[in-house]
């Protein structure tokens, strides 16, 4: 059974209409980025009574000034900022760490519960956070990403609640691709002896992917064409097309009927070429690293 098609009221629909392209060109436009997210978020949380109190000097709380000052990612940290490679890509993240707030902050809203107004926000949103963003697609609540535009997604792609998409790497999805609830996507890996040694990759889910409720892409797995990962699966080695892979870690266990002719053999499924998709980087020699485990882990027979 497919859907139905809904629509909102004429009336907000024009509301979000205008509001979702007045975002749109302001963001398209030389404008700050960082001032263009404050100004949304301030009038999105309906505080612009208490945040031009705060900026004409009024007298504000000091929980309402950080509040008020939490609207500028300018003023906000994230997880990601700590990662060793946005020393190479820096001036990359500044604008989409911006943008990436903004997304978060919306989802801190009652409209991000409004699935019509919410996704063509969402939508509006990717196309300028994400390195590339096809037509007619559809996000949404509770999505994180690492940094936003190491993305590349194609046409009608759907992700849904609370799924992690890693772009410490590469992440590339195609068109009409479906990630369900609570999956994860990740493109970077850590070494097994010393967890601050990270790896970088170019993950790839093909066109008709459906990766199913709360499974793992690792990082550098290529995912085929029209395959599907089941639920709660974990698949480290490449998927090829139109198999349907099953387990932790997850396995090639059928090909999609129909579709034998043109598959890959079973017996030649389930290898693992994440090694031809790893990202080099260099770092700087005299980087201020940060190490917040503080182990010696040199193993004893080396």
């Amino acid at each position: 059974m497919t859907k139905r098609h809904v629509s909102l009221p004429a009336e907000m629909a024009e509301s979000l209409r205008e509001f979702v392209d007045e975002v749109d060109r302001r963001l398209a436009s030389d404008e700050d980025t960082c001032s263009v997210v404050e100004d949304v978020l301030v009038d999105l949380h309906g505080d612009r009574e208490a945040y031009e109190r705060w900026r004409s000097g009024g007298d504000v709380s000091p929980a309402a000034r950080v509040r008020l000052q939490s609207y500028d990612p300018c003023n906000a940290t994230l997880e990601s900022e700590y990662y060793a490679e946005l020393e190479v890509q820096d001036d990359e993240f500044q604008r989409s760490k911006h943008l990436q707030w903004l997304w978060r902050q919306f989802d801190a809203t009652p409209m991000a519960d409004n699935v019509d107004f919410a996704l063509e926000f969402r939508s509006m949103l990717a196309s300028h956070l994400f390195d590339d963003c096809g037509e007619n697609c559809r996000f949404f609540k509770g999505i994180t990403m690492t940094y936003g535009h190491n993305i590349s997604l194609g046409d009608n792609v759907v992700v849904h609640d609370d799924v992690h998409l890693d772009d410490r790497g590469k992440l590339t999805i195609g068109d009409r691709v479906s990630i369900s609830d609570n999956a994860h996507v990740y493109s970077h890996d850590h070494d097994v002896v010393d967890q601050t040694e990270v790896s970088n990759y170019h993950t790839i889910i093909e066109d008709d992917v459906r990766i199913t409720f709360d499974s793992m892409v690792r990082a550098g797995v290529h995912v085929g064409r029209n395959s599907i990962l089941a639920a709660k699966s974990i698949l480290q080695r490449d998927l090829p097309a139109h198999h349907i892979a099953a387990g932790t870690p997850a396995k090639s266990i059928a090909i999609k009927p129909g579709w034998e002719s043109v598959a890959t053999p079973l017996e030649e499924a389930n290898v693992d070429r994440r090694e031809q998709r790893r990202i080099e980087y260099d770092l700087p020699e005299d980087l201020d690293i940060f190490d917040e485990f503080e182990r010696d882990l040199s193993p004893p027979d080396n």
